[in-house]
């Protein structure tokens, strides 16, 4: 009986300094924990005509359908409205007109055809046709147009820190490329440009990602302050 009980108070103080052990690497990789975030701002500075500080307060902007990646088809409202909320938070003087107002807009001016084939022709030479970005920014009653393009975005997990199989501290990442235009209604010209690439990784003990959400805002963000 004496042994018996040697053999589970010996048992008993092994997995006590099992977890132990395990505590203390857990504490030592949190307490190391970092978020990271490495990024890159590009702003087109010889255009041919350039947006004056002012411009954008006296007549507005819309939205048009943001480009994306093939696959992410489905994330351009969700880019477009992240851009317009964070616009209206950041420039409160200015009249943003958002996606879907853009496209209702659009639909009841009765030009969505004409619409329609100025995006499918964007897609490959780049341009917007001059005659149906003056008939949208009429329809919109504004004369700037953002169009924005998501040339790239992808989320990923790792472990970091784990204990029998069981997922203790993960690395979230996330990174995105996007780029915003924004063009004159009146005269179908260029007059603002700016590019944004962003890597973001965060360490969590959690099942919550690096969303969607965050870097696009971060993204709307660098890209607004630096606006005329």
């Amino acid at each position: 009986m004496r042994k018996m009980t040697f053999v589970v108070a010996v048992g008993a103080r092994r997995w006590g300094a099992r977890c132990c052990l395990w505590l203390a690497a857990l504490l030592t990789v949190c307490g190391c924990s970092t978020s990271q975030k490495h990024d890159t701002v590009t702003i087109g500075d010889k255009l041919t005509q350039t947006l004056k500080p002012g411009e954008l307060q006296a007549y507005g902007i819309a939205f048009i359908t943001p480009a994306s990646v093939t696959g992410q088809e489905e994330d351009r409202p969700a880019l477009s409205l992240v851009f317009t909320e964070t616009l209206a938070e950041l420039r409160p003087a200015v009249r943003v007109i958002p996606l879907n107002e853009t496209l209702s807009a659009i639909s009841r001016a009765g030009i969505s055809e004409d619409y329609k084939l100025m995006m499918v022709d964007s897609r490959d030479s780049g341009l917007l046709n001059r005659s149906t970005l003056s008939l949208v920014s009429k329809a919109t009653g504004v004369r700037y147009v953002a169009q924005l393009k998501m040339a790239s975005f992808h989320q990923d997990s790792e472990d970091r820190f784990s204990v029998l199989g069981l997922r203790l501290v993960q690395t979230k990442k996330a990174d995105i490329r996007v780029f915003l235009r924004i063009w004159d209604g009146d005269d179908g010209t260029i007059v603002w440009e700016g590019a944004y690439e962003l890597y973001m990784a965060k360490e969590t003990m959690t099942e919550s990602a690096v969303s969607f959400r965050n870097v696009v805002e971060e993204a709307a963000r660098q890209l607004i302050n630096r606006l005329p």
